[in-house]
């Protein structure tokens, strides 16, 4: 849980230090690592999460009905985020009101403490290997989102100081949702079936994300649209193949 959490903590922070000081490397890898990011993490939210949420339940009615909740719910996060957590940047002309970046924010770290969540792992069979899997997914995840995320607060906050002072906390969003998760499985005795059906709301998340990313990210030139089909195309196959040697 400890070595977990630390690794989405430094993965996030360190995104937000590259977009902070070196901002062109971070634009010029930016969509090809969002378009991995959005097929890997649809790839295992398909051949993973939810059949192992399925498998496991006692109700798929309900299960179904969470991972619904949770895609609707991603829809609402984004009418506050304008879909930073799927990594996009939008380029204002101008800066957010402070209730919109305040609102923003929140909504993000929301989503973070949702995403941690999902790494206790009461029910599963190898829980090593497919927390592995899961982590190695949102550590694809959590990269463009932080990129986005930081490259809009700038433009905000404009001072670097409240930016790296926030996105501090943001990035403990992730390790308090595994800490939080595994005190209530270990300490509270949480029904398994309750987490079955918060794991089935954080994947309807995904599903959100993932699907999003792939019909709103428009490439500018064919160069382009033939590295994302590679990207995409390795991304699935690194899912498939890591689900089999698990």
């Amino acid at each position: 849980m400890l070595f977990n959490s630390l690794i989405l903590f430094f993965l996030t922070f360190g995104a937000v230090l590259v977009t902070v000081f070196t901002p062109s490397v971070t634009q010029k890898n930016y969509k090809i690592l969002l378009s991995f990011s959005g097929a890997y993490l649809f790839s295992i939210t398909v051949i993973h999460i939810l059949p192992e949420l399925f498998s496991h339940s006692n109700a798929t009615l309900y299960t179904g009905i969470f991972v619904l909740a949770g895609f609707y719910f991603q829809i609402l996060i984004d009418y506050f985020s304008e879909g930073i957590e799927h990594g996009h940047i939008h380029h204002h002309a101008h800066a957010h009101s402070g209730r919109g970046t305040i609102m923003l924010y929140v909504s993000l770290f929301v989503h973070s403490l949702l995403e941690g969540s999902l790494l206790v792992h009461p029910h599963a069979h190898n829980h090593d290997g497919e927390v592995r899997h899961l982590l190695f997914g949102l550590m694809l995840h959590k990269i463009p989102e932080a990129f986005a995320l930081t490259a809009v607060l700038l433009v905000d906050l404009g001072k670097k100081k409240w930016v790296l002072g926030l996105l501090f906390l943001y990035a403990l969003a992730s390790p308090f949702g595994v800490v939080l998760s595994d005190y209530m499985s270990e300490n509270l005795n949480t029904n398994v079936e309750i987490f079955t059906y918060l794991f089935a709301f954080v994947a309807g998340n995904f599903l959100h994300i993932s699907t999003t990313i792939f019909f709103e990210s428009e490439p500018q030139n064919h160069t382009f649209k033939g590295s994302k089909l590679i990207v995409i195309a390795l991304a699935g196959i690194l899912a498939i193949g890591i689900e089999l040697l698990m």
